[in-house]
């Protein structure tokens, strides 16, 4: 172990220590009591029935709920108050599509039953019945003796299927929800059933258990719901073997102890809330006790070979986490001679160069702080110029420390400065540069920061914001004046620089920052009659107005071409109204108002041309639409003239060729289904052969058809299927494969849910219509 590494010791030392519990698990499970093991597997067993409970509750829930949907439809309501013929076809069919849409593959539903003994009828799958001539019909009706107004109910099947000769019964038993009607009113003169196989009870569970043979359900009357022998459904529970039932009136679930046909049996049982039925698993002791010993030597051998892998492993895992580390530490140069290698500790070398590390990077974290003073800089100089978008100057403002200033200041007004002329100074041209930084240093020192943003420099113009929390105008004018003059007096007796100010009118936010500066270069350029070495505040020279910002509304223009385009009529008229309300909310001159209207007027034609639109399709009439435009004289005519002459005609004809390409690409897809119904077609499929999106061709085809793609194929699919029933010995399962159904069964039951007939039964129908009559 010499020439191993430091870190490679550590390891093999900590895998060995890793051993040790396997060690100690193998002998404890080795020492394991069948009482544990059988512990262990009573958990599992009460998690698997607690699972099937859920699922099979799952399912019945389901069925309860669908059946609350029929009994207090409008229909089976109008039903309950008419004595039914075979005359109330209507009425009848009404009720069986009610019915029918309640039986599918997952609620295991094979028949329902409508009751009505005051007008005496009975509906179920196989037609309407008198219910009074029906064998069972007393059976049926000690039924609505039940306690409760819903409830469920094991029965005799013969009781629902005994008329039928030509169906054969698959269970000699139902599980039955039987609910009274009318479900309002306390006269119970009817009832509504929904029959489920009990024999289907064990496919509901196969998925929840790999041996579902040892669960056993039983109702609160100790009658077996389902078994592993359909033989014993109905009986008393005593008839599979287990006699001794006191040990279930003690909890809601639980474990215990029971002889079955003279073995011992652990019988894991819960009771369920939705139905008071009660889920046993039954596990034999003596199969938990045979397997005890065999995995205690299991245990053992497994161990072993733990131990040896855990020694192989050990070995390489240290070797290959060593080598990244070996060559990390000889590009850092940690290791140098042999010595070394054989002496160093590994961590402690990388520890020391990893320090090295955090001393470099403290350094450079300093070099990047000076350079954010750089990024602040020119981000305030495009948040002067305006070229910041308003939805985020607030935001980069936190990012650069100002989140005090901006919940602060209420009043704000931009300050510019610039250096008169030093023609007769003790400076030279060539000291400009350098007199332009001397006086943004002594800003910053003279104006605290809270009261400013950093003063920068643009061309040649040092200028800064300065903020208060006072909202009173008159008093934050007087403020900065003040300010001002401090400073311009300061560079003065400490440079023997005369320099000007100019001070913008109070804000009130921050998004007119622009126009504050704005405001400050322009009360700077009167100088000119004023002289050097002055305060000039914008208000004493634009009569207390702000600077006059008029910008085109651009943004809306962009969306009023998009709405026309797509030939969205209202929002084109809205935003028309949104552009021309921008245009003349500018205080202008009647002339003035000519030239964004003129804008607008052009923008339009020139898309109206590059869409290949003539101006005679808008404009027949051969006259210029810039003279009659500009020879309106109010908001409203202009807003009609607009719309009526321009936008509307433009709008007319973007939908026209709109229609024309969605009808177009309809008349392709329905092709397509034609074409490849009896392949796996998608919408997908379409879009990628017609090059489309598949977002976009769902929305034109439903525009078009009034129905999604996926009905429409199914529709088509459904037409052929009935096609070929009417015209071809087709078999059955050769026209569920075409029309790329799984399996025949379920090409039978949606064939049956929509025509109310099943294939087999439609063909036959077809056929005795064709026959010719004797």
């Amino acid at each position: 172990m010499r020439s191993l590494s430091f870190l490679s010791k550590m390891t093999i030392f900590s895998f060995l220590l890793s051993t040790l519990p396997v060690i100690f698990i193998g002998a404890f499970a080795f020492f394991t009591s069948s009482n544990e093991i059988q512990k262990n597997v009573n958990e599992g067993k009460m998690q698997l029935i607690t699972q099937i409970n859920s699922n099979v509750e799952q399912k019945l829930t389901t069925v309860n709920h669908t059946l609350n949907q029929v009994i207090n439809s409008t229909v089976l309501k109008k039903a309950m108050d008419m004595p039914l013929t075979v005359t109330d076809f209507m009425m009848y069919d009404d009720l069986r599509s009610e019915i029918r849409y309640m039986q599918s593959f997952d609620t295991r539903l094979e028949d329902v039953l409508l009751i009505n003994a005051k007008q005496n009828w009975m509906i179920k799958n196989s037609g309407l019945y008198k219910f009074d001539k029906y064998p069972f019909a007393d059976k049926l009706i000690s039924l609505m003796n039940t306690q409760d107004n819903s409830t469920w109910i094991l029965n005799p099947s013969e009781w629902f299927y005994t008329e039928e000769n030509a169906r054969s019964v698959t269970c000699d038993y139902s599980i039955s929800l039987v609910k009274k009607l009318p479900t309002t009113g306390l006269d119970k003169f009817g009832l509504a059933l929904a029959n489920i196989p009990a024999c289907s009870l064990k496919d509901m569970i196969q998925s929840d258990s790999e041996h579902p043979d040892d669960i056993v359900i039983m109702d609160e009357h100790q009658r077996i719901v389902m078994n592993r022998d359909p033989g014993l459904i109905g009986k008393s529970i005593t008839a599979a073997g287990l006699t001794d039932l006191t040990h279930l009136d003690e909890d809601e679930s639980g474990q215990f102890r029971a002889s079955i046909h003279d073995k011992p049996y652990s019988v894991t049982y819960l009771r369920s809330n939705l139905n008071n039925w009660t889920y046993l698993s039954l596990t034999s002791i003596d199969s938990l006790t045979k397997e005890s010993s065999k995995i205690g030597t299991y245990t053992i051998y497994i161990c072993a070979l733990m131990l040896l892998l855990a020694l192989l492993l050990a070995w390489l895992v240290s070797r290959k986490m060593y080598s990244p580390i070996q060559l990390l530490l000889n590009q850092i140069g940690g290791l140098v001679s042999g010595n070394q290698k054989r002496k160093a500790n590994e961590f402690q070398m990388i520890s020391e160069h990893v320090h090295t590390l955090f001393q470099s990077k403290s350094q450079l974290e300093k070099e990047v702080h000076q350079h954010i003073g750089q990024v602040r800089t020119f981000f305030l100089i495009k948040a002067f110029q305006g070229h910041i978008k308003p939805t985020e100057l607030l935001e980069k403002l936190a990012q650069f420390g100002y989140t005090d200033h901006i919940a602060a200041w209420k009043t704000m007004s931009v300050i510019t400065i610039q250096i008169d002329a030093i023609d007769h100074t003790r400076y030279e041209k060539k000291d400009m540069e350098l007199l332009l930084f001397a006086v943004h240093n002594m800003m910053e020192e003279l104006i605290p920061s809270e009261q400013r943003l950093a003063p920068i420099l643009i061309d040649q113009t040092i200028v800064t914001m300065i903020g208060s929390s006072d909202s009173v105008d008159s008093d934050f004018r007087t403020m900065v004046y003040s300010l001002t003059e401090q400073v311009q007096q300061h560079i003065y007796n400490f440079l023997k620089l005369h320099i000007s100010i100019g001070i913008s009118l109070p804000i009130h936010a921050f998004t007119q920052m622009s126009l504050a500066y704005k405001e400050g270069l322009e009360a700077l350029k009167h100088r000119i009659k004023l002289g050097e070495g002055i305060i000039i505040q914008y208000e004493n020279i634009n009569s207390g107005k702000h600077y006059l910002n008029l910008n085109y509304p651009k943004p809306i223009e962009n969306e009023l071409i998009d709405s026309i385009k797509l030939a969205e009529k209202d929002k084109s008229r809205e935003l028309l109204k949104q552009l021309l309300h921008a245009v003349f909310a500018a205080q202008l001159t009647p002339q003035e108002y000519q030239i964004p209207l003129a804008r607008l007027l052009n923008n339009l034609l020139m898309m109206m041309q590059e869409s290949g639109i003539a101006l005679n399709q808008i404009h027949p009439n051969k006259g210029s639409l810039f003279e009659e435009v500009l020879g309106l004289h109010t908001t409203p005519e202009i807003e009609d003239w607009f719309w009526t002459e321009v936008i509307h005609p433009l709008i007319r004809i973007y939908r026209d060729r709109q229609d024309a390409q969605y009808h177009n690409i309809s008349e392709k897809i329905i092709d397509l289904v034609q074409h490849y119904y009896d392949t796996d077609l998608t919408l997908e499929e379409c879009a990628s052969r017609l090059h489309y999106n598949a977002n976009y061709l769902s929305s034109i085809f439903r525009k078009e058809t009034n129905c999604s793609f996926s009905d429409y194929l199914s529709n088509y699919r459904f037409n052929m299927a009935k096609k070929w029933l009417s015209e071809t010995d087709m078999p059955i399962k050769d026209i569920s494969s075409k029309l790329r159904y799984n399996n025949s069964q379920n090409f039978i039951r949606s064939f049956r849910k929509q025509e109310g007939l099943t294939p087999g039964q439609y063909r036959d129908k077809q056929r005795e219509g064709l026959k010719p009559s004797t």
